[in-house]
């Protein structure tokens, strides 16, 4: 399954249920705001440095958010590498941001080519002010997606038992010169996004770790 399938019957009802169980978290997140900004980190990961951190001074909306993987981080790499709606969905609710299409349950090999400036799509067809773009990485290590009013980082640290700390931040401004887009914004990140990268987080965690037991250890 790479992302691009069109779902069975079975798959969109699941999907239907996946956003009802998940709508009580989209319309309360607010009122817990302070708790679901930091799911999962550690108070050093919040105050460590990431890559893109300077690069919206501004931003009304910071999160990191972290998450222990069974897996190495070169297990958990390609996950991140061919992530996007029409190529191997958002691995969260796929009803809602791959156009019902399931998140890809294997990886992808044409999906894995990586470089500086490449589309990261939310939508069918990006444009400057809908997609992220890869900013920057180091393989294995850290990736860096960008727009023009939000930044998405990603570090891979591996565990001492062969494991992976994955973290992310995201960082968002709202932009009231243009009250319209500054609303969309603030239901989205404010209401959309915890549930929507928690599901994310738990899905990379879930596909590495299958995968992983899958692959026989080196000899």
């Amino acid at each position: 399954m790479t992302g691009l399938d069109r779902p069975t019957r079975g798959q969109l009802v699941t999907e239907i249920l996946d956003v009802m169980r998940d709508l009580p978290i989209f319309l309360t997140a607010p009122l817990y705001r302070d708790w679901h900004l930091r799911w999962g980190a550690t108070p050093a990961e919040i105050e460590a440095a990431l890559p893109g951190d300077d690069l919206l001074p501004r931003a009304q909306f910071r999160a990191t958010r972290a998450i222990t993987i069974d897996a190495p981080p070169a297990a958990v790499w390609p996950w991140l590498v061919q992530v996007g709606c029409r190529r191997a969905g958002w691995y969260s609710n796929d009803l809602l941001d791959n156009l019902a299409r399931p998140s890809a349950t294997t990886i992808v090999p044409g999906l894995q080519h990586l470089e500086t400036g490449q589309w990261v799509p939310m939508s069918p067809t990006p444009t400057d002010a809908t997609a992220l773009k890869v900013h920057s990485f180091q393989a294995d290590e850290w990736l860096l997606w960008t727009k023009s009013d939000s930044t998405w980082a990603w570090q891979l640290t591996s565990t001492k038992d062969n494991g992976t700390r994955l973290l992310t931040r995201i960082h968002a401004a709202y932009d009231w010169r243009y009250p319209m887009t500054a609303l969309l914004g603030v239901l989205l990140m404010e209401f959309g996004d915890f549930a929507m990268l928690r599901r994310m987080l738990r899905g990379i965690k879930k596909r590495a770790e299958s995968l992983d037991l899958e692959t026989p250890p080196e000899t």
